[in-house]
């Protein structure tokens, strides 16, 4: 049985978009039956080990072709290559492919208002509630809140209590650096150690809370400070997936020179590259406090439509539609 296809809207164009998804079939199979009885293949897939292997085998070697066939295969991915800041022609693997850098400060324009949330990533976004009278509830769909935090970090835990949240799909042939969502000082960053699920939506409706059972990296990022955004308190959450190496942290405020490790102490601007995931399909989660943010309005409308064929949609009863957006590109604003 071929599995559902996946539709989302093109912010840009407001179209609806039918993803390829790599490996469809396969993930189909392995995560079928998965939540009731996972297989020794299904945890041996998701395990770290396997998860790097599978990484090197697919981005470790060669495109394979030269000159205008090579370039000819990027372009069908939707890769811009005029938006790469490294030569064509030395992005000859798959790897130097998925880590590539962009020239973001003239292709990904950030909204001025320092007010504004940006998005951490190009990715595929929906926002919703832990808030159970609000209209975008979601409480335990995609995670469970308290072990995507870490049920030891309880200050974080009740300063998120009943606030919402913002979850980003990455894939593969997307731009893989995260940036900073929002200015301040960061209060808290820690691993959280797990699997390697993947972010494939018919994978994440398989499994019970999949992103707070794989690997992850929490930045808490305190926004209510001269020159931050004012929006309370911020959790950024970078989780790994299939056939992702690394989370490797590289800060920089002027582009993606003199690249820092980050630490509680240090304030961070807005846009500004933060991390990049080594290599894969990968997922980004930004909580924020109770009642300090308003997601952008074609965001929420999009969620909504009934016209697209979504597995989110499907097997939550409920219309679910993400949005494709842009690293740096407004997803909500100071309520």
């Amino acid at each position: 049985m071929q599995p559902t296809p996946h539709q989302y809207i093109d912010r840009q164009t407001a179209g609806v978009t039918t993803e390829r998804l790599i490996a469809d079939p396969l993930i189909h199979r392995l995560y079928a039956g998965a939540r009731e009885n996972p297989s020794l293949l299904f945890r041996a897939a998701t395990s770290r080990r396997m998860s790097a292997l599978l990484g090197f085998l697919n981005f470790d070697f060669s495109l394979g072709i030269n000159g205008s066939r090579r370039l000819q295969r990027i372009r069908r991915m939707g890769i811009d290559l005029d938006e790469c800041l490294d030569a064509p022609d030395s992005l000859d693997s798959p790897r130097k492919l998925f880590e590539r850098r962009i020239r973001y400060w003239t292709c990904r324009p950030m909204p001025q208002a320092p007010e504004r949330i940006v998005s951490p990533a190009d990715a595929r976004v929906l926002v919703g509630s832990f808030d159970r009278p609000h209209t975008l509830f979601l409480k335990e769909k995609f995670f469970s809140f308290t072990e995507l935090l870490g049920e030891e970090k309880t200050q974080w835990i009740d300063a998120f209590d009943g606030g919402d949240f913002a979850l980003f799909r990455l894939t593969p042939d997307k731009y893989h650096y995260n940036h900073t969502p929002v200015a301040g000082i960061i209060r808290d960053i820690y691993t959280i150690d797990g699997r390697c699920h993947s972010c494939n939506p018919g994978a994440v409706v398989s499994m019970v809370t999949p992103f707070s059972k794989n690997r992850r990296v929490v930045t808490i990022i305190d926004t209510d400070v001269p020159g931050g955004t004012g929006i309370g308190q911020v959790a950024m959450i970078e989780v790994v997936a299939m056939m992702i190496g690394d989370i490797v942290q590289c800060y920089s405020t002027i582009r993606y020179d003199d690249p820092l490790d980050l630490a509680a102490g240090m304030f961070v601007k807005r846009g500004c590259p933060k991390s990049l995931y080594r290599p894969g399909s990968s997922v980004d989660i930004l909580i924020f406090e109770r009642q300090r943010v308003i997601f952008s309005k074609d965001i929420l409308a999009n969620m909504r439509r009934r016209d697209v064929t979504s597995r989110y949609t499907l097997n939550f009863q409920a219309p679910l539609v993400e949005t494709d957006v842009r690293v740096r590109s407004e997803i909500g604003r100071k309520a």
